[in-house]
């Protein structure tokens, strides 16, 4: 089946995409450090017709939970101590919530770990410095410290009358929250319920910019117009999280394959990112992409029965605020 991947327009310069299907990511984070070109992965030429580049795993960050039978690893975003945080959507009570990852040593440290909160992104406020993180099943956002301390609720309740599903989210520079609710991501296609929210950072107060939309992500600021920019044929699998590199090559994650897919800004596909092939069948989902800003180290949160995973790429233009993941 093809997907479409569609394209919103803002009056300030800058270009963030939005997905008509599945679970996809907020494309705004905090700045890191200018490391130099990351060592790239084989190629060859896939079934798609464009270069297929393999990703290397890194290190194993989860394994599947026996309370909720999965292990779903998302929300990639490089902190200022220039750590990879994480989040595992099903880990129960007690277990890593939210895990920090260091690249280059190949450890994985627990961050957060209190609470049911089914959390699918994470991402720094340039306002105040704390880990925002969207809590899908709850309907909230909470935050903590960059070590996991002082949990609190900074967003809860319904908006405009009906619930909310925060998938994921980006932070404008003055710390204002832009979230997506893919209310409806699981019912049919032509039910569209999902939203686009914009939630003020002192306030709390939400405001809905866009509706009617089908598990939408991914908004700035005021929108102008909205129309299908690319088309994804995934078979059975769905679109899931995006980035844009600083040429504003888009990677758009799936979740169904551990695969990407790397599109131009006028929506050819340039290329694809997967696991090596002895990986392939305990791996079910790339969820999401984060590549360092500065940079052309590109990471992967892969996950299936075989536990969940980071794995490693090199990117075809360095990274920038909208690429680092969340």
């Amino acid at each position: 089946m093809s997907h479409r991947v569609q394209s919103i327009s803002f009056p300030k310069p800058v270009r963030i995409t939005a997905l008509t299907l599945g679970l996809a990511a907020a494309l705004t984070g905090c700045s890191a450090g200018d490391d130099d070109d990351h060592d790239g992965p084989t190629s060859n030429t896939g079934m798609h017709g464009v270069e297929e580049r393999t990703a290397e795993r890194v290190v194993q960050v989860s394994s599947v939970h026996p309370e909720t039978g999965m292990t779903l690893i998302e929300g990639p975003t490089f902190g200022p101590d220039g750590g990879l945080f994480v989040v595992d959507v099903t880990a129960p009570s007690g277990d890593a919530k939210v895990m920090r990852v260091d690249v280059e040593e190949e450890t994985v440290d627990p961050v957060f770990t209190e609470g049911n909160g089914a959390y699918t992104s994470a991402q720094f406020s340039p306002k105040d410095g704390r880990i925002y993180l969207t809590d899908f099943a709850g309907g909230k956002i909470d935050s903590i410290t960059a070590d996991g301390q002082d949990h609190k609720t900074f967003f809860t309740g319904d908006v405009d009358g009906a619930p909310m599903r925060p998938d994921d989210l980006a932070f404008d520079e003055e710390g204002n929250l832009f979230v997506s609710d893919s209310t409806g991501y699981a019912d049919p296609a032509w039910e569209a319920q999902g939203r686009v929210v914009r939630i003020d950072k002192d306030s709390a107060e939400a405001t809905v910019l866009a509706e009617n939309l089908a598990a939408p992500n991914g908004i700035k600021t005021e929108v102008t117009t909205s129309h299908p920019g690319m088309h994804f044929d995934g078979g059975t699998s769905q679109t899931d999280s995006n980035a844009v590199d600083a040429d504003g090559n888009v990677y758009q994650a799936v979740h169904g394959q551990p695969r990407i897919f790397v599109y131009s800004p006028a929506g050819e596909l340039l290329s694809t990112v997967t696991v090596p092939a002895e990986d392939r069948q305990g791996l079910t989902s790339a969820t999401n992409i984060a590549i360092k800003p500065g940079t052309n180290a590109a990471y992967l949160t892969v996950s299936g029965p075989d536990g969940g995973f980071i794995y490693d790429f090199t990117s075809l233009a360095k990274g920038i605020r909208q690429s680092n993941g969340g």
